[in-house]
């Protein structure tokens, strides 16, 4: 059953945590299940993360910033998610072309129509089945995201966007659900203050009823 779902929200929403119950809930049900990341997801797109999301690259300018975003997806469609859809597979990715455009476009103010067509190219005019927008207030995924970096110790601090101001959060927030009311018939917003297990029925609900469909 080939189905491109991914997932979308602020950082510290709770996106890593859904798409593992989801992953596990339909390989349950024995559905091929792939499950990727942007930035990421490749060797090269992965190379690019860590220059992207590496806290001590703060001073990256937002034009190579948002070229960059691009150049790992353009490799990610290519070696993962057409290659994966191609089989039959459900492909679940944490976060795709709606993060470029809440993040460097409602938060950032580069024209969205830009953005839209670099989105466009990079994806050869891939659009998912379903978006699960994760929303939640910004003072909680914050809290929640820099409670996880204290607890993780890796060579590279994914911190970068965690350092920049609350007004730029409430941006991106905003942005998400600007996004989601003009892209109602895609989107399935989920509220992320409930617990885990609630919000994986919610979502579990919605995507079985997609896939049936």
């Amino acid at each position: 059953m080939r189905s491109f779902i991914t997932f979308e929200g602020i950082e510290g929403c709770g996106k890593t945590t859904q798409i593992h119950l989801l992953t596990e809930c339909l390989e349950k049900r024995g559905y091929k299940v792939v499950t990727t990341r942007e930035p990421g997801g490749t060797h090269i797109g992965d190379a690019i993360r860590r220059i992207l999301l590496d806290s001590k690259n703060i001073d990256i300018d937002i034009k190579t910033e948002l070229l960059l975003y691009q150049a790992a997806r353009a490799q990610h469609i290519k070696d993962v998610i057409q290659p994966s859809l191609a089989q039959g597979s459900i492909v679940l990715c944490d976060r795709f072309t709606d993060a470029t455009l809440a993040y460097q476009g409602y938060a950032q103010d580069i024209h969205q129509d830009f953005i839209k067509t670099l989105n466009q190219y990079a994806t050869d005019n891939l659009i998912p089945d379903l978006t699960i927008l994760i929303d939640c207030p910004v003072e909680i995924g914050l809290q929640r995201a820099r409670d996880r970096m204290a607890t993780h110790h890796a060579a590279v601090r994914e911190d970068r966007f965690e350092e920049k101001s609350l007004d730029f959060h409430h941006a991106v927030r905003l942005g998400y659900l600007q996004i989601a009311e003009n892209n109602s018939s895609r989107f399935y917003i989920v509220d992320g203050r409930e617990d885990p297990a609630s919000a994986h029925r919610s979502i579990q609900s919605a995507v079985l009823k997609m896939i049936a469909a």
